[in-house]
């Protein structure tokens, strides 16, 4: 299992994949929103996505596993 993680604090304001889609390492997956810019997160590596672990609106703090890859 490979986790993708939060680079900083902010709120989860779009998912941009879904549990069982196939990614590719640099792909977007979630939207962040930290003082008011917009931050894409990008997995590091390819996968399947397994477990989306956060939904629209949480917050979330630098560190925290927001996808979960198999």
């Amino acid at each position: 299992m490979k986790e993708i993680t939060a680079t900083m604090a902010g709120t989860i304001l779009n998912a941009l994949v879904q549990i069982g889609d196939e990614i590719t390492a640099g792909q977007e997956v979630l939207i962040l929103e930290s003082m008011k810019m917009e931050i894409p997160v990008e997995s590091q590596v390819a996968g399947k996505v397994a477990e989306l672990k956060v939904d629209i609106g949480d917050f979330v703090n630098e560190g925290d596993v927001l996808v979960v890859l198999e």
